[in-house]
Order: structure tokens, then C-alpha cells, then sequence
């Protein structure tokens, strides 16, 4: 019996115009045996939330490298609360200051992966929240 592959959304939120290590990131989750489905740049939170509902998936990532993670992570957690997708674990990648780690998770973010984090440690977190 196999395991069910997890399912993941990679978004890019905001006006942050920096994708590579979201592309990188998706590769190495993809490379993981996981499914990705990349919403490319410029996403609003509610393009991200719709994206997750219809395609059902197990959990969404952010990419932000823009410095609004606090502000774009309430938004998405408030917003998925209100679509009936509270449930669904969130992942924020990208540029995230030491200080900030606990304010994400305080909001209810699964992971924090800040740049630099190894591939590994992102897969390993990922599977942690799911399973």
C-alpha cells in the first residue's frame, strides 16, 4: 500500500517580484515525491485561497520575500478560516527575520522555513504538519 503523495500549493503573494527560490522550492518538493501546483507571481491571498479550494490540496505554502509576511499570513490564515480551510496546514518561506518566527507561529502558521533552510529540513517540516 503506498502512501497518499501530499499535495502542496506554492504562492507567491503580493507585488514581490523575486520567484526563484519559490521555482527552486517546488522542485525539490516535486523532486520529494510530492505534487506542486505554483500559482506564479503577483497572487493576491484570495487568488491563493480559491487555487487551494479547487484543488484540494493537503497543504499551502507561501514564498514572501517582500518583508509583508505578517500581515499577508493573517490575511490568508482569516481568509481560509472563512472558506472552511482552517484545517489545511500553511507553510512561509522566503525572507523571514528570526524575531518574526515565533509571531507566525502565534498566528498559526505550521512552518517557517526562513532562505537557506536545506531542502531536507523543508521536505521533513512539510511531512511533519501533514501527516
Amino acid at each position: 500500500m503506498t502512501a497518499k503523495k501530499i499535495k502542496i500549493l506554492i504562492g507567491k503573494p503580493g507585488l514581490d517580484g523575486h520567484d526563484r527560490g519559490a521555482k527552486v522550492i517546488a522542485l525539490a518538493l516535486r523532486d520529494a515525491g510530492m505534487e506542486v501546483i505554483y500559482t506564479g507571481l503577483h497572487q493576491t491571498v484570495e487568488q491563493i485561497v480559491r487555487t487551494a479550494m479547487q484543488e484540494a490540496v493537503d497543504v499551502v505554502g507561501l514564498s514572501i520575500m517582500s518583508g509583508a509576511h505578517l500581515p499577508i499570513c493573517q490575511n490568508l490564515l482569516k481568509m481560509m478560516k472563512n472558506e472552511g480551510l482552517g484545517g489545511i496546514p500553511v507553510v512561509v518561506g522566503g525572507v523571514i527575520p528570526k524575531q518574526d518566527i515565533s509571531k507566525l507561529n502565534k498566528l498559526g502558521i505550521n512552518g517557517v522555513f526562513p532562505g537557506g533552510t536545506p531542502f531536507d529540513e523543508i521536505v521533513a517540516g512539510i511531512n511533519e504538519v501533514v501527516t
